[in-house]
């Protein structure tokens, strides 16, 4: 008997016995069954900063956590060996909802973020747990490249306080032919999270010869601005060569200061440079230039915000501030 998985746009139809494209959702006897549910994979704790998450919670660690596999097949994924792999062949963890969010108090951690792969695969695993968290006063991050469906994404934005979206390409061809995704659904998502008021940090890893070009990358940022907002964070990351791109040089720094202007030029307020050590990671007032964060990889060496506000004009600061 085939089963239908309604997860993501790829709407999977499972013959018996037989695993979805995620490789973690699997007929079982005619029942659709999370096979990495209570399984993680890859457990660290984080800081915010590495997710990456600048405008909320700064300075504070962050209980990270992901089981294999993965709905998207990125061709330059940087957890390949997780994401691409089948369940069964990788080490794993036994560890209930229950049993994560007691791991992150034990840990010192108030806040939980599921990461690596992506929580739109592992949807039971992290919406199960997000539930118990929030239901303990804690904080739940999401980062994910927001290949899903609408009402099971809508489902779990109620329990995430923010999320970090890898907006991959401005292009639909080239988002069949990288990561066997589409565009539009991300987009959609993207969109929703803001209706629901999740916080929302969106990343676009700029692949010399892919997605480098200049016209496509100010297209990106007028639709960010037009759809998100000029004070949603803009995160340009720098590539580098892994995975089935190893082929392909990493990213030049000026192309990546060039997209910041292109973004800043365009009027988003808060944008920044990823991957490039010592460089475009710093907050900065949009109305006067004040340094508000200053920051050195994923660690904070100034915070001058005044209770969420500029010290020298009193400009509220978009984002969540102080400790959780």
């Amino acid at each position: 008997m085939k089963v239908a998985c309604h997860l993501c746009p790829k709407e999977c139809i499972i013959d018996d016995g037989e695993r979805g494209s995620c490789r973690m959702r699997v007929n079982l006897n005619g029942k659709l069954t999370a096979i990495t549910y209570g399984f993680p994979c890859s457990i660290h704790v984080d800081p915010i900063e590495k997710k990456p998450l600048f405008h909320f919670h700064p300075g504070v660690s962050i209980l990270s956590l992901a089981t294999a596999g993965c709905n998207l097949h990125c061709k330059n994924c940087q957890n390949w060996e997780i994401s691409q792999a089948n369940p069964e062949d990788i080490p794993a963890y036994k560890l209930s909802p229950r049993e994560i969010v007691d791991l992150s108090i034990q840990e010192n951690c108030r806040m939980v973020a599921y990461t690596y792969t992506d929580p739109a695969a592992f949807y039971e695993y992290a919406l199960d747990t997000a539930a118990i968290a929030r239901a303990q006063g804690m904080k739940n991050v999401m980062v994910t490249a927001g290949y899903s469906n609408r009402e099971p994404l809508k489902n779990l934005y109620k329990q995430i306080d923010a999320a970090q979206t890898d907006l991959k390409f401005f292009d639909d061809a080239l988002y069949r032919k990288v990561t066997t995704g589409t565009l539009k659904p991300v987009l959609d998502g993207l969109v929703l999270a803001k209706e629901m008021g999740v916080w929302l940090e969106v990343s676009h890893l700029i692949i010399p010869t892919l997605n480098d070009d200049f016209a496509m990358i100010r297209k990106l940022c007028l639709w960010h601005k037009e759809n998100l907002g000029k004070e949603t964070p803009m995160h340009f990351l720098r590539f580098y060569p892994q995975y089935l791109l190893k082929n392909l040089p990493e990213t030049p720094a000026e192309t990546l200061r060039t997209a910041r202007d292109i973004a800043r030029e365009v009027g988003l307020e808060y944008v920044y440079i990823g991957n490039l050590w010592g460089e475009g990671e710093d907050t900065f007032c949009p109305q006067d230039n004040t340094l508000l964060i200053k920051r050195s990889g994923y660690t904070i060496l100034e915070n001058n915000l005044k209770e969420g506000r500029c010290p020298k004009c009193s400009k509220k600061i978009a984002g969540a501030w102080g400790s959780v």
